[in-house]
């Protein structure tokens, strides 16, 4: 943003060139990159490899310029009244103030809508999986014979035959003549890829063309031809384009070479590749061989001399077997000699430690004497309480009592009586005696006198 200088302020005085670079950097700013679609007019090639034009329409023009390190990349130089789209970025040229569009980029007219087309086939197609890899097949080493989709006229086919001819002159060649551009080119190819696949004439099929624009090889992005090389019946190499040209041919195939040229490279290996691999095969088998003999012969002559006569054989295990015995007998009678001189000196310690029971057996006897005494007076007098007590015993025996006369009485509930009092007129009551028991009948009572 400018600001309006003030006349006071001669600090805010600016000059032209500060002006101009002021401005184009607020149209750098205030419009990106774009693309713009137009008419060419007054085409200029510079010496310095930029290209200077005018980019109009029926209403307007504007300048533009590309610059050498963008033309190279072009694909085409543009001619006078060509319709292109351009992708520029709007600036100014200082130096004469001139407003104008640096253009990054050029293709024809159209071509945006025919990569749009080109992309949405391409992502239909990789859904349908036709661009799987686990569907690409490997070439193979030694094709016998090599069928090649194209215009006769194209400048690819005399390509592939000058590639053929000078690597492997030997592999036949199966022309499938087609257009390779054009409205019914599509179809053409598409027929001459199955014709190949169903005369199944040749191990691996080259479908190529020259360079050109995408316009030129659009026939090679049409589902049909993509369709034909899914379902060949051999693999099939796409050569078409130059090397930064992609079509949907080649992601349909098996393997995709950059040219024609490289496709034949790829379908057939040199003869004289394969000549001197096999030399260098011989080489190396003729040398592992030799190595071979030699150990062999090494190995022999080492059995050789390990090799005894049977007399010596015998003679040298005879003498193993001797001192094996010999062995064998030192090693059973030396543990048998250790263990009876083990036992001998177990045996002396045994009677040297032996304790003598003659004075233990005489004490037992004189413990078992007194043990005897003892229990005996103990008995002795233990008999004698027991009499004292059972004396006693029968002293208080209720028998002896009422043998001496005595009787006790009781009530009708077996109580004994003892009190006069609890002794009613008419009752009955029990009197026990020494020798046996009656029931008597109480007519009166009397109260005891003292």
């Amino acid at each position: 943003m400018i600001n309006s200088p003030n006349p006071s302020d001669q600090s805010q005085v600016i000059t032209v060139s500060a002006l101009n670079q002021a401005v184009a950097r607020l149209l750098e700013r205030s419009f990106p990159l774009s693309w713009i679609a137009g008419e060419i007019s007054n085409f200029t090639r510079a010496s310095s490899g930029h290209w200077y034009f005018t980019l109009k329409d029926d209403a307007a023009q504007v300048r533009a310029v590309m610059f050498r390190g963008r033309a190279q990349y072009a694909g085409f130089t543009p001619r006078e009244g060509d319709k292109v789209e351009v992708r520029a970025l709007v600036t100014l040229y200082g130096p004469r103030g001139d407003y104008q569009i640096n253009v990054e980029a050029i293709r024809r007219a159209g071509v945006g809508s025919l990569f749009e087309a080109f992309q949405r086939l391409k992502e239909r197609l990789a859904e349908a999986g036709l661009f799987a890899a686990e569907r690409k097949r490997a070439l193979p080493l030694f094709p016998r014979t090599i069928g090649i989709v194209t215009s006769p006229q194209a400048a690819a086919l005399r390509d592939v035959l000058i590639a053929l001819r000078r690597r492997a002159p030997h592999i036949s060649v199966v022309l499938y003549p087609t257009l390779v551009q054009g409205q019914q080119a599509g179809a053409q190819i598409a027929n001459a890829i199955d014709t190949a696949s169903r005369r199944a004439e040749c191990d691996v099929l080259l479908v190529v063309r020259g360079g050109g624009s995408m316009e030129d090889l659009w026939s090679f992005n049409e589902e049909t031809v993509a369709y034909a090389v899914a379902n060949c019946a051999m693999p099939v190499v796409s050569g078409v384009g130059h090397e930064t040209d992609f079509t949907i041919c080649d992601f349909a195939a098996d393997v995709r070479a950059a040219t024609p040229t490289a496709a034949a490279e790829l379908a057939a290996t040199p003869r004289t590749d394969w000549l001197a691999s096999l030399r260098a095969d011989a080489t190396d088998l003729r040398r592992a061989m030799r190595r071979a003999l030699s150990d062999a012969s090494q190995a022999l002559d080492q059995h050789q001399r390990r090799l005894l006569s049977p007399t010596a054989r015998i003679a040298q295990q005879r003498l193993q077997l001797q001192s094996l015995a010999t062995a064998m007998q030192h090693a059973t009678r030396n543990p048998l000699h250790q263990a009876r001189h083990t036992v001998d000196k177990l045996s002396a310690r045994l009677a040297a430690r032996k304790p003598d029971p003659s004075a233990s057996r005489a004490a037992l006897a004189a413990l078992r004497h007194r043990a005897g005494q003892s229990i005996g007076a103990q008995a002795a007098q233990r008999r004698d309480s027991l009499a004292a007590l059972s004396a006693q015993l029968e002293l208080l025996n209720p028998q002896r009592t009422l043998e001496r006369g005595y009787a006790i009485v009781t009530d009708a509930g077996g109580a004994v009586l003892r009190n006069p009092g609890r002794i009613q007129p008419g009752a009955t009551l029990g009197v026990r005696l020494a020798e046996g028991s009656a029931e008597l009948g109480i007519a009166s009572v009397q109260p005891k006198v003292e």
